[in-house]
Parts: C-alpha cells; structure tokens; sequence
C-alpha cells in the first residue's frame, strides 16, 4: 500500500467514527479487566456499584479507580444468561438487584433482591419476589432490568425465557413488565389485580427479551427496549394493561428465515416507537437529559451487544434517526447510564467502564 492509499485509508476510518453532533466526547477508561459488567448505579458522591454477571458486586471509587467486592449478595444461579443481572439504588440507599434463581416450582427464573448500603456492603438482605413461571431449566431471556418509578413502585422487565407462548398467557410472568412496591408485593391499581386467572404484578405483557428500560419522571413515561428474534428489536411506550404482540406480532423473523405469528399488525396489540432491523441486540436505555451534552437532549441511547456499539435514536425533521458510536473497539455494550454530572458511562462483556465526558 502506498502512501497517499494509507493516509486515505485512515481518513475514512476516521470518518466513519465521527459523531453527527457539534463536538464529540471526550473517552476515559475507569476501569477494565472485570467479568461481564451487567448493570450499574451511582451512590451519592458519583461512586459507583455495578454487577458483574458471573455473581460479583462491585464498588468502583472514580477518584481512586480501586475495585472492591461487596459482601451481602443472593445466591445466583449463573447459566447461560443469567446471573446477577441489574442493580438499582434508591434515594435511602436502599439496593435492589434482579438476578436468575432457582425455585422449587419454577426451575430457574428472575428474582429481585433488597438490602441497605451500610460501610461498604449489603446488610440485612432478603428476596423479595420470585418472578412465577413455567418449569424451565434454559439459561435464556431472564430479562432484566429494573427502575422506580416517582410513586417508589418497582418496574421490572422478565424474559420468555425462550418459551415465547406464555408471553401472551397471564398466570405466569414470562415476557411481561411487572410492578411492585419495595415490599415485593403487586401494586394495588396494576391493571389485572381483579381479573380472575392472572397474576397481580403483571403491568404490560407481550414482551420477548427486555434487556433495557427507563422511567421518564418529567412526562411519568416507562420505556423498554427489547430483543427481537433476527430483526425486529424493539423501543417501546410501556402503558398499563397493554399488549405488545410478541410472538402473535413482530418485525423479526425466525433465525433459520420464516416469518413468525401473523405479521407485523394486529389490532388491540401495540406498535414500537422504532424498531431495529437488522438487530442491533439493545441492552441498557436511558433518554438523555441534555445536562452535558446539549445536542444530545432528548435521544434514546441503547447499548448494542451484536452490533457493538453506543446507540443514539433522535427525532429530527419528523423522522427517526440512528446514530452509531462506535468508539470502543467493537467491544459489546451491555451496561449504560448517565451519571448525575451529565456524563454517559458503557460497560463492556469484556470488564471495561468507559466515561464519555465533555
């Protein structure tokens, strides 16, 4: 390769890194050389605890960069995609983890953990919910993620658990969005708590894999993201008592080709907001407040796990538009939040926190 093929060859590599944005961030690496980084949550003062999905919890002092594991966790259960899976930290330092265990009736399943943050571990840790599904031993489609909502309900997200009839069957919690107090009980006004047959957590159902999830306090608005089969990956307005279609209805189809249920409509079953086709596999959702980075206020950001890369979606001239930042070494972008200063943080399948700042 000559010289002036080599400076071009780097031109467009470049290029093809760029943000639409005015600017672009700044790429700090906080740490690496960890398990695969599930989730985090930020403490007062910007520390930070995150899960690794082999069963580890985490402290990361930003200041410092030392790694500490916390004592005081569930026992897990690590097959295929389970493990310890989201963490969530409420504003009395109450810590809530979602996690693959196994029961007696169910096999194995989603659970939700509670325990106080107490110098440096959990203290006084118990289950709280054991999410009810059909007797299932598959390491697959656990879900699940987990936020409050500003009533201090719990929304969590449950898999099919690759069993994907049951998504739209409600005596069992398999491809649905539940809610629940911090008691692990139903909240008394979700939407099925008086019809015979169901169960009283369910909030929204029809639900393949929601690996993403964020609570909107400004406009009381609850978003997922989700898997969907090859294509079809979904962002979602979750509303009480609606149905989502999967497996009746979606965008995807099977790995092997054929289409799956019967289309992408049908009535009484709900739309995306936008749907991903060919799968990018989102993981982590969060819709940026603008505190940093101004042009960015009011984007989805979703990781991407296939497509390994940090997913921007944004409304402009009334259409939807994706931005792909790909500055991470093609690494799988499995964890991310934004941090209380306006900063974005990515964990990685490979153990790496990046910080994107300004």
């Amino acid at each position: 390769m000559n010289k002036t093929i080599l400076i071009l060859t780097l031109l467009i590599s470049l290029s093809m890194n760029t943000f639409s944005s005015s600017y672009s961030p700044k790429i700090e690496e906080v740490a690496r050389g960890q398990g695969i980084i599930w989730a985090f949550d930020f403490l007062p003062g910007g520390n930070i605890l995150f899960t690794e999905r082999e069963g580890r919890l985490k402290h990361l002092d930003l200041e410092t960069k030392e790694i500490t594991e916390i004592t005081g966790i569930p026992e897990v259960e690590t097959v295929g995609q389970g493990g310890l899976l989201d963490i969530h930290i409420d504003k009395k330092l109450q810590v809530f983890l979602t996690y693959s265990a196994r029961d007696s009736e169910a096999g194995l399943t989603t659970a939700v953990y509670s325990a106080r943050w107490e110098d440096m571990k959990l203290v006084e840790g118990k289950t709280i919910f054991i999410a009810t599904t059909k007797k299932n031993n598959e390491g697959r489609h656990f879900g699940s993620r987990i936020e409050e909502s500003s009533r201090g309900n719990l929304f969590i997200t449950v898999g099919d658990r690759g069993e994907r009839e049951y998504a739209q069957e409600l005596d069992s919690h398999q491809g649905k969005v539940l809610r629940i107090t911090k008691e692990g009980e139903a909240v008394k006004d979700n939407p099925f708590t008086k019809r015979k047959g169901t169960l009283p957590e369910i909030y929204s159902y029809g639900h393949r894999n929601s690996q993403g999830i964020f609570y909107d306090r400004s406009k009381d608005e609850l978003w997922i993201n989700e898997h969907g089969p090859r294509g079809g990956d979904e962002i979602n307005l979750v509303e009480p008592g609606k149905n989502y279609g999967w497996p009746v209805i979606t965008h995807g189809r099977e790995y092997w080709g054929p289409s799956i249920g019967v289309g992408t409509e049908k009535e009484g079953m709900e739309q995306p907001l936008y749907h991903f086709t060919p799968s990018i596999a989102p993981s982590g959702l969060f819709i940026y407040s603008g505190k940093m980075f101004k042009d960015w206020k009011g984007s989805f950001f979703s990781g991407a796990l296939k497509l390994t890369h940090l997913n921007r979606l944004y409304e402009e001239d009334g259409s939807w538009k994706e931005e792909r930042i790909d500055t991470f070494g093609k690494e799988r972008v499995r964890a991310i939040k934004e941090a209380p200063d306006g900063s974005i943080f990515v964990g990685t399948d490979s153990g790496r926190i990046i910080r994107l700042f300004f």
